[in-house]
């Protein structure tokens, strides 16, 4: 690649002394070897790399640099109508704020390229319909169309509401559950007690009907006794 500017890029054919025999452009940082000979700084390091001569013998030559740094040169969108001209050391700065400047639409999900002057434009009538966060920081990702009618205030608090009613169902639901394990516990605690009553009652029987076997015997024995001493 060329290390130096194009020649086109300038209004008038530059100076011959300004231009690099590595790449025939207008020299760029350009750097003075012990012959004497101006280069492009990439292009010299470039050669460098197939040659034996020492960096540290190369001087940048400040003094051209600026001479070049004034001549006067297009915008590089010229082709799409800039008529800005300005010095080649001032050019950057006109990029950065060049209206026909090509600039992707920072919406999310639209890859369009428009000029940056009418970049405003395109970004409140995006035909993508381009995505963006929510600007309170509730995290939602809104189309372009969605951003003034959207409330995540409001829809947090119909969201809790949502969730509070489902609570309610919930809890009434095991509310009645437990009664119904409150009704079955007493209505098995009432059996286990009648029960003990009638083991109780037939532990009474039982006893008395012993005793009453007990004593049978020895009455008895009592008569047959008497009968004797008769």
């Amino acid at each position: 690649m060329s290390g130096g500017y194009d020649l086109n890029l300038f209004i008038s054919p530059p100076d011959y002394n300004f231009l690099c025999s590595v790449c025939h452009g207008v020299l760029k940082k350009p750097m003075r070897l012990p012959c004497s000979h101006i280069f492009c700084k990439k292009c010299i390091f470039q050669w460098l790399a197939r040659q034996e001569v020492k960096r540290r013998k190369m001087v940048q030559v400040n003094k051209l640099r600026k001479t070049i740094g004034r001549l006067q040169v297009k915008c590089k969108n010229a082709a799409a109508g800039c008529l800005v001209t300005c010095p080649l050391a001032h050019r950057k700065g006109h990029h950065n704020s060049c209206p026909f400047e090509l600039m992707t639409c920072p919406n999310e999900g639209c890859t369009a390229r428009v000029l940056r002057g009418v970049l405003d434009e395109h970004r409140q009538h995006c035909q993508q319909d381009g995505q963006q966060r929510c600007p309170l920081g509730c995290g939602a990702t809104l189309a372009a169309s969605e951003g003034e009618q959207h409330n995540c205030y409001r829809e947090l608090r119909d969201a809790w509401a949502q969730r509070h009613e489902r609570n309610q169902t919930l809890l009434l639901s095991l509310l009645r559950r437990v009664r119904r394990v409150h009704r079955t516990t007493n209505f098995i605690r009432r059996q286990l007690a009648q029960l003990g009553d009638f083991l109780e009652d037939d532990s009474l029987l039982l006893s008395s009907r012993a005793q009453e076997t007990e004593v049978a015997p020895e009455a008895e024995l009592w008569g047959v006794q008497g009968q004797d001493v008769l």
